[in-house]
């Protein structure tokens, strides 16, 4: 058995970029911030903040185009994806990306700040994803994880 899961609750650091492939297929790409807050060994409180990319394809690809802004507060779920591609000098890049399959708004309509309350209005959404035969069950919510 293998699981590649990540979930993250985050801030968005842009607003998504939602473009189509030549067949049609919507993508949106943006960026989240996680932070961690901590005391250092001498008590003094640090943060760290961590950036992901973030790629959503499909359905959950225009419902982030259409919904989330930079500032946003969301929770994702997804796996990590490793990928690599040639600059245009020619340089070997290296890129690790977030693919996701599920998003949850937290922040309040017209709220940047990310209270992390779900409003009233919220939804959980999920998007389509390119399948194959080994793919892992879709998430479900009334399984025994308690977040």
């Amino acid at each position: 058995m293998a699981v590649n899961k990540a979930i993250l609750i985050g801030n968005l650091g842009k607003d998504p970029e939602l473009r189509y492939t030549p067949s049609g297929a919507a993508v949106a790409t943006f960026s989240l911030a996680t932070t961690e807050r901590f005391k250092n060994r001498n008590g003094e409180q640090q943060e760290r903040t961590e950036w992901h990319n973030i790629v959503a394809w499909g359905g959950l690809a225009e419902i982030c185009g259409k919904y989330l802004t930079k500032g946003k507060q969301v929770y994702l779920e997804g796996r990590i994806q490793y990928r690599s591609y040639d600059d245009r000098d020619g340089n070997k890049r290296y890129i690790t990306e977030i693919v996701a399959n599920e998003m949850q708004m937290l922040s309040r309509s017209g709220d940047s700040s990310g209270s992390g309350r779900p409003a009233e209005n919220d939804y959980e959404l999920s998007g389509s994803k390119p399948s194959t035969a080994s793919e892992e069950p879709p998430f479900n919510p009334d399984d025994d994880i308690p977040f």
